[in-house]
């Protein structure tokens, strides 16, 4: 989750569901046994990734320990060194398929975390130069920075991150398949 919506969690209480650490209908697991769909840019015998279903831009990709674990700093270390090469080598894939080196890799833990289970956003930064839309940069379009130029107030980073939310569109199937087809080749 971006910086704008960790706010809303401040003094959140815990989740039931992570009170103990059994994966109840964790939908990662779910995942993970193939009960539920995903498009998966890469797998071993620990991890897997797939990109996100509600991606942030282009690519968005969350690497998942198969194991279940709800916390980051309970993850056993062969789990963590797992997922440290996926993200590794995910990202590497990433970026070649997208033409695009600039990344946020993320891991929260209960403090905005929407999945109670183990997982890393690699998320490609915004384009600053590229028009607007899902994949876009935070700016907008060229005439929205040709305004700013011509003396308007620039957005705040509330603003930013509020427009970069507003710009979230559902994964298209076919487009996922399509990009972790390129990822994969890119590994």
């Amino acid at each position: 989750m971006t910086s704008f919506i960790i706010g809303a969690h401040t003094n959140r209480k815990t989740p039931t569901e992570w009170k103990d650490d059994t994966d109840h209908d964790c939908s990662f697991c779910r995942i993970i046994a193939g009960e539920l769909p995903s498009t998966r840019v890469y797998e071993d015998d620990k991890v897997i990734a797939i990109l996100d279903i509600l991606p942030l831009r282009h690519g968005h990709t969350l690497v998942i320990p198969k194991a279940h674990y709800s916390r980051v700093s309970e993850l056993p270390p062969e789990y963590a060194s797992a997922v440290g090469l996926a993200v590794t080598k995910v990202a590497h894939g990433l970026t070649k398929a997208l033409g695009n080196t600039a990344l946020n890799v993320v891991c929260n833990q209960e403090y905005a975390q929407a999945v109670p289970h183990v997982h890393y956003h690699i998320i490609p930064a915004p384009s600053f130069d590229s028009s607007a839309g899902a994949g876009a940069g935070v700016l907008g379009t060229v005439k929205e920075k040709e305004e700013k130029k011509d003396g308007t107030i620039p957005l705040t980073r509330g603003e930013m991150h509020q427009r970069e939310f507003e710009s979230r569109e559902e994964l298209d199937e076919d487009e996922g398949k399509n990009l972790a087809v390129r990822i994969r080749a890119s590994l």
